[in-house]
């Protein structure tokens, strides 16, 4: 009984995330900052007594160090980087923070590509 009560808790805290983070992103689109920056100030608290893991595709939507809803173009800026290893970067214009993002996807094909060379060099010892 209390773990079914637990999981119907947390579907209703992902709920209201969600509804009070789409509500962050319109308020930020018609310019309301500081009330966009309540709606995520709340949004997080409620993932924070819960003790539930922020939903991916707000987390990035956020800034952790001034907590504004990051609307990409408006006050915040995307670029691409491939330098050391490819990654995303996400610059927040209202404080400077500045986040990085790894493209895992390309690591994992690397990755993969090394092996499969490495299990076609083994193959070719063995056979001689």
């Amino acid at each position: 009984m209390k773990r079914y009560l637990e999981r119907k808790l947390k579907k209703i805290a992902y709920e209201r995330i969600d509804i009070l983070m789409s509500l962050a992103e319109e308020e930020a689109k018609k310019g309301n900052w500081e009330r966009s920056k309540r709606y995520v100030y709340l949004a997080r608290r409620i993932a924070m007594k819960m003790r539930i893991r922020f939903p991916k595709k707000w987390k990035r939507r956020i800034c952790k160090k001034c907590g504004t809803f990051l609307l990409y173009g408006k006050n915040a800026r995307v670029r691409v980087k491939s330098k050391r290893y490819p990654h995303v970067v996400i610059t927040c214009l209202e404080c400077g923070a500045i986040y990085r993002i790894p493209m895992i996807r390309e690591k994992k094909e690397k990755r993969r590509k090394k092996l499969e060379e490495k299990l076609k060099s083994k193959k070719k010892e063995n056979i001689k």
